[in-house]
């Protein structure tokens, strides 16, 4: 009879904490995050500093889920997924947050930024992440800008040196498709080629075009330099980054949870910059020690020289939002 009765008690208890569990395993919810690059870049660091803070921040149930490497597709193409609702968080580079804003194009213009020092102030700084806020937030429907981030800066790569602004001239330029781009290289003397960003390790290896540009860790985590071995730090823009939420998923948050997801964005604007940064001079380090050319003594005054005229240009042309964020930038030391 005890032997019945403690099994009945053992079934009673059991039962009791069935519906606590379920309802726990029902509060944690997961949200894709995606991105083009490798986990390895910064934007897998950017991706982690968020994932980490949201989740200490929630107490376990809003999860991140990361999809690198273009899993869930190129940037233009994950952006209209973000704005339909169908992925709730996604990385784009401000150049292809330009196919949505056109004036996000002003976070690409040339030599906006003095330094890496430069760099990681501006990004960090509170006025500019606002700026870029209310930009996208009066100029794109059905998503929303949180967060902002670098790679770093850009510079050119090909199979041989770019040591001044002659060496460019005439040479074929693979370039993200936005109108500071299109305006820029062919200032410089270059030819400029469109293509999206998984078709440029083999559009080098054939010949399709003879340059290429991005980021130091980019390049080495994409393996650019077996076909570009020549990396020339040009350093003629910044590789930034948007950090977008769908409308869809933040209408559907409580105060609160939109509270969670705003701060864990916050930890990622304030620390990812330097982090970039430091992944940025390992990577270069550790293509030297491969045996890759990093021409560090590049010429930059014929370039800042045709640059300069065009920042107050473009910046007009794309509209005042981009004025702003533009003068912003230009006045922190």
């Amino acid at each position: 009879m005890s032997r019945r009765i403690a099994t009945l008690v053992a079934a009673a208890i059991a039962a009791a904490f069935l519906p606590v569990a379920s309802a726990t395993a029902q509060e944690a919810k997961h949200y894709r995050f995606a991105y083009d690059q490798p986990k390895t870049t910064g934007y897998g660091i950017l991706g982690d500093i968020f994932a980490e803070k949201l989740k200490s921040l929630s107490k376990g149930t809003m999860l991140i889920d990361q999809y690198p490497g273009a899993q869930l597709g190129q940037e233009p193409q994950v952006l209209q997924l973000v704005k339909a609702g169908d992925v709730e968080f996604c990385i784009s580079s401000s150049a292809n947050a330009a196919t949505l804003s056109p004036q996000a194009g002003v976070m690409s213009m040339h030599f906006l930024f003095r330094s890496e020092a430069h760099l990681i102030k501006a990004i960090a700084d509170p006025e500019v992440s606002k700026a870029v806020k209310t930009m996208i937030a009066e100029t794109v429907q059905g998503a929303r800008v949180i967060a902002l981030a670098t790679l770093g800066l850009r510079s050119m790569y090909s199979k041989r040196d770019i040591k001044n602004i002659g060496d460019l001239k005439g040479l074929k330029v693979r370039v993200q498709a936005t109108p500071t781009e299109d305006t820029m290289f062919p200032a410089y003397g270059a030819q400029i080629v469109h293509m999206p960003f998984g078709s440029v390790y083999t559009s080098l290896q054939t010949g399709v075009v003879e340059v290429a540009e991005n980021g130091v860790n980019v390049y080495l985590a994409n393996k650019h330099y077996e076909v570009a071995p020549v990396l020339s730090m040009t350093e003629h823009e910044a590789n930034n980054s948007l950090v977008w939420v769908s409308d869809k998923l933040w209408n559907s948050l409580t105060p609160e949870q939109q509270g969670w997801v705003q701060a864990a964005a916050d930890e990622v604007n304030k620390t990812q910059p330097a982090k970039a940064i430091e992944l940025e001079h390992q990577s270069q380090d550790k293509l030297k020690s491969m045996g890759v050319k990093v021409v560090t003594d590049v010429d930059k005054s014929g370039f800042v020289a045709i640059a300069n005229p065009y920042l107050d240009k473009l910046a007009s042309e794309l509209g005042p939002h981009a004025v702003k964020v533009k003068d912003l930038i230009r006045a922190i030391q």
